[in-house]
């Protein structure tokens, strides 16, 4: 059996001494390592791709990289070459693992190439910035990141272990790692939350039970825009967004903000789609003493003591209707939107803590009113959590599925 091929990500310039620990290790454990260099200042030598090579996939010689002068214009320009160089390495090679190591910079570059190889492959990024907001270095692909600790700066007693640890753990993930052949069945992407798995689990089961491949995904800030990541890259055969947290947040100004393109991945492809204003009932927002500030005079339910559920009301869904119209308006295939008239998760209901059955009606005249000729809008007389509904919805969806 061959040695796993482990794309180490770690500048020289800087970081020479870890460079080498690291390489040993990985090696130790049966690792062919093929070292990414995007150093700048200086270059070392030995790594099977050079900052020359780097800098000539993005076509500048190091010696042009170096009189920008910027470290912002020289990151963009090693990025861009190291993007080029990983994505050619694993087309001629195979990748099985990828370890980077650095700072600000250093997880800045490598986590943009580590957003562009493929899922499933091992990923993992030893940071400086693993504590605070890591969005930013690692999208919505399935990338690991472990606290350096200590800052990047030698090897010391605490450092020796860190590096050791994450070496072994991408050396032990390369070995066993083996490409995911892409299915033959449909795939299905869904969105929710635990306050709508009640209708959305029969739902998927259904559609498995049909032949279909379906991944769920939880609508709380991340999940939507890994779908929107899937539905832009693959071939999706249906797009259920049923959970409608992270558009309404981004209205709002919600914890769950998931920016002003969430949903709009296979709106832009054709791929056929239902929405549903799954919990639209609540906008989610931090510790209730904050959720007061930010939202006063609501009616707050405590998730736990970092998450507060705020009720929303008519005025705060008509803003949603517009903007869902609005998107829905330049959709190059099948768009619906189902409406429950009995409440939208189980916070909306009698068992639930922000129950208000005034609600749904209004709001589904109002997004009847203004949703474009080309959506099939349908009110259903039944909560989202009821049969009546998850079975509506596995009728479109089968009937979308056949097309």
């Amino acid at each position: 059996m061959s040695s796993p091929n482990v794309l180490l990500i770690i500048t020289q310039d800087t970081k020479e001494q870890e460079a080498r620990y690291i390489r040993d290790i990985l090696e130790g454990a049966g690792c062919n390592v093929i070292h990414l260099d995007p150093s700048v200042r200086r270059t070392v030598g030995g790594a099977e791709i050079s900052p020359e090579d780097v800098a000539a996939a993005a076509g500048y010689t190091i010696e042009d990289v170096r009189a920008l002068g910027h470290e912002g214009k020289c990151q963009a320009v090693m990025t861009e070459g190291s993007v080029k160089c990983a994505l050619k390495a694993h087309a001629e090679q195979g990748l099985a693992g990828v370890l980077s190591v650095g700072g600000s910079m250093g997880t800045g570059l490598a986590g943009t190439v580590m957003q562009a190889l493929p899922y499933g492959l091992p990923k993992l990024i030893v940071s400086t910035m693993a504590s605070g907001f890591t969005q930013p270095y690692l999208g919505v692909k399935d990338i690991a990141i472990m606290n350096a600790v200590t800052d990047i700066s030698g090897i010391n007693s605490i450092s020796s272990e860190v590096f050791r640890n994450a070496a072994l753990a991408v050396a032990g993930m390369a070995k066993g790692y083996t490409p995911t052949t892409a299915s033959e069945k449909p795939l299905v992407l869904i969105t929710t939350l635990g306050t709508t798995e009640k209708s959305v689990r029969p739902i998927r089961e259904a559609l498995e039970a049909d032949g279909c491949e379906v991944m769920v995904f939880h609508s709380s800030g991340a999940g939507g825009p890994t779908l929107d990541g899937i539905a832009a890259e693959r071939d999706v055969a249906l797009v259920l967004d049923l959970s409608l947290t992270e558009i309404l947040d981004h209205i709002h100004g919600g914890l769950a903000n998931s920016g002003p393109d969430r949903g709009k991945a296979a709106i832009a492809r054709g791929i056929p789609v239902v929405f549903a204003p799954g919990n639209s009932d609540f906008i989610i927002a931090g510790p209730v003493d904050a959720a007061q500030v930010q939202f006063p005079g609501k009616k707050y339910h405590m998730h736990n003591p970092a998450l507060t559920a705020v009720r929303t009301d008519l005025d705060d869904l008509k803003p949603l209707a517009d903007h869902l119209a609005k998107m829905f308006a330049d959709a190059k295939g099948p768009v619906s939107f189902y409406v429950p008239l009995k409440g939208f998760s189980n916070h909306d209901s009698p068992y639930g803590h922000i129950h208000d059955p005034s609600v749904p009606p209004p709001f589904a005249e109002y997004a009847r009113s203004v949703m474009p000729d080309n959506v099939e809008f349908r009110a259903i007389d039944a909560h989202f959590n009821d049969d009546e509904f998850a079975d509506a919805v596995i009728a479109k969806a089968r009937e979308l599925l056949a097309r």
